[in-house]
């Protein structure tokens, strides 16, 4: 029996979903970067079952470094703040909160059997 948590909307068009990892393996409020087919994306999690997919590329300095940011939240949303510049960005649509020029490219996620899934 497949379990399923669909924490964002589904991709459109011809977007894949890929198994990147088991959700045990990822730290409440912690980034890690997966390569997915050829794409560097950030993970983030977020309480028990959130999962967030994001860019890696910081959208300032194109520099791979998303993963690394400071997870945290301003009222309701959950945000990351960027290791090089402290840009603050909202996990769930990648909406800069400082600067609305930058924004930071996101991915549906959802986690199946256990198991986190990114659709590209």
């Amino acid at each position: 029996m497949e379990t399923r948590l669909d924490l964002q909307p589904a991709p459109r068009g011809s977007a894949t979903w890929h198994r990147v990892c088991p959700l045990a393996e990822l730290d409440d409020s912690w980034g890690e970067a997966a390569l997915i087919d050829g794409r560097q994306v950030a993970l983030f999690r977020v309480g028990e079952h959130g999962v967030f997919a994001v860019s890696h590329s910081d959208p300032a300095t194109r520099a791979n470094v998303m993963a690394r940011g400071i997870v945290g939240s301003r009222g309701t949303t959950h945000t990351v703040a960027s290791p090089l510049h402290k840009e603050v960005y909202s996990l769930a649509t990648g909406e800069c909160l400082g600067n609305p020029e930058l924004r930071l490219g996101t991915y549906p996620v959802r986690v199946v059997d256990g198991a986190v899934e990114v659709a590209l």
